[in-house]
This record gives C-alpha cells, sequence and structure tokens, in this order.
C-alpha cells in the first residue's frame, strides 16, 4: 500500500495570497516617495569665498504669477571654496502636482547676508533630466566693500606711469596678488568694518627700469601705512588711508 503526502489546499491558497500581498507591498513608502534633483552652482566673479558660505537651493512652486512661489524643498551646502558647488536636492514626491510649474532657485549667504543669487528661471520636471547647473550673480551690496581687482592712479597723492599696470586684487576672504608694476605681488589682507591691513606682502624678484622700480617701491611702502577703506561706487574708486585719514592709494576698478 503507497503513502501519499496530502497538502492541504486551503493553507496552500492562504499560502499564495499572502505572498502576492507581500510582492504588492513597497519596502518604505516614505523612502518611495522621496526624490532628488542635483546639479551644481558658480558664479563668473573671480573671487573666493569666506570658508563659512553657505549655498541655499530652493525647489519652488510658481505656478501662480500673482502669487509668491511656495517652497517644496530646500537643502543648504557648505562651499567648502569648490567651484563649482554640487549640489543634492531632496523632495517629495507626493506634494508634485500635474499641470503645476516648479523651478529651482539658488543663492549664496555669508554670515546671513545674500552675496549671489539666481536670476534666471530654471525650470524641472518638464521631461528632461533631473540635473540643472545653475549660474548666480553677485548681489550689490548695500555697504561697500574694499574686495576686487583695483589699478592705482595714485600713490600719495601723486601720479603714476600711465603704462605701467600696478594693480592690487582683494579677494572676498582677504587674499591679496597683483602686481607692482614689475613683480607679481601676494599677501594677505585684515579687513574689520572700515579697517584694513596687510600683512608684509611677497613678491617676485625681477629687475626693471629705475622708474619702474621706483614706483613699486613706493606702492608698497604705501600699502604698509594703510589702516582704513572707503569706496566710491559710483565713480569705481577705492581710497586707502593712512590712521589719520589721509589719502595713500587711489585706485580705480578694473
Amino acid at each position: 500500500m503507497s503513502h501519499r503526502r496530502c497538502v492541504n489546499p486551503i493553507s496552500r491558497r492562504k499560502l499564495m495570497g499572502l505572498a502576492a500581498m507581500l510582492a504588492l507591498l513597497p519596502v518604505s513608502p516614505a523612502l518611495a516617495a522621496t526624490q532628488s534633483l542635483r546639479g551644481s552652482v558658480s558664479y563668473r566673479e573671480r573671487i573666493a569665498l569666506p570658508p563659512h558660505a553657505i549655498l541655499e537651493v530652493r525647489l519652488l512652486d510658481i505656478s501662480l504669477a500673482d502669487a509668491p512661489a511656495k517652497t517644496i524643498a530646500v537643502t543648504r551646502v557648505k562651499t567648502r571654496h569648490r567651484m563649482p558647488i554640487p549640489y543634492r536636492l531632496r523632495y517629495d514626491q507626493d506634494r508634485i502636482r500635474r499641470n503645476r510649474s516648479y523651478a529651482l532657485q539658488a543663492r549664496i549667504t555669508v554670515n546671513g547676508k545674500l552675496w549671489f543669487i539666481s536670476t534666471t528661471r530654471h525650470s524641472v520636471f518638464t521631461g528632461k533630466p533631473n540635473v540643472t547647473d545653475i549660474q548666480v550673480e553677485r548681489v550689490a551690496s548695500e555697504t561697500s566693500n574694499p574686495s576686487g581687482k583695483w589699478l592705482a592712479e595714485s600713490i600719495r597723492r601723486r601720479g603714476v606711469i600711465d603704462s605701467l599696470q600696478t594693480v592690487l586684487d582683494i579677494a572676498a576672504d582677504g587674499r591679496v596678488s597683483g602686481s607692482g608694476g614689475c613683480n607679481r605681488i601676494s599677501g594677505k589682507a585684515d579687513i574689520s568694518g572700515e579697517r584694513i591691513t596687510f600683512s608684509p606682502l611677497a613678491s617676485t624678484r625681477m629687475a626693471c627700469a629705475p622708474a619702474v622700480m621706483d614706483q613699486e617701491s613706493k606702492f608698497l611702502g604705501a600699502l604698509n601705512d594703510v589702516r582704513k577703506w572707503r569706496v566710491d561706487n559710483p565713480r569705481g574708486k577705492l581710497f586707502l588711508l593712512d590712521a589719520q585719514g589721509n589719502e595713500v592709494l587711489l585706485l580705480a576698478r578694473m
């Protein structure tokens, strides 16, 4: 007499139904609804950001022309001197609606003050890959600052050689570079409010014509006496002053 192994048909149906249900269940609803946008942010200006600068990228609902844009998601990134600055913005897919318009906005702040912002529309969810590179523009500061590239026009109120390029380039983080007219210079500026001092500047050791070397020596000597700065924005001029407020150097924005 042979023995057969019997399988309960009800148990088999239950098992198959349970397997089907498990296959249909998502692993995590929260993870399934979370998507991301990525890309990079850059700017044209040749200035370095301070180490505490923050990049902020927002996903905005811009569907209503007569109402403020609604923020869907935001990410903040420490810039860490990188250029371009990469970003990844996570958002909730459930908050995205058909027949609505969405765009990215980027801005860079330093100590809570706005330095750069995007000025053109960067639309997303248009059927293209979700990789968006954004260029931001410098914001005009309410209070001027001495950063930028400047050409010397006078040294201690005396004229300079017109054909000679005596250049001072001050980065946003205080790094200094440029040319005395013959040799390249580099160093650091300590800027606090309207006060500024220059550390001893390093320079190359090329020899040039006596008149050129004389102007370079006077320029470097003047920088040693600088204690204050003032910018005339309408004229594009930088005045570097000594401790008594006397003009030591006058430079024009390049």
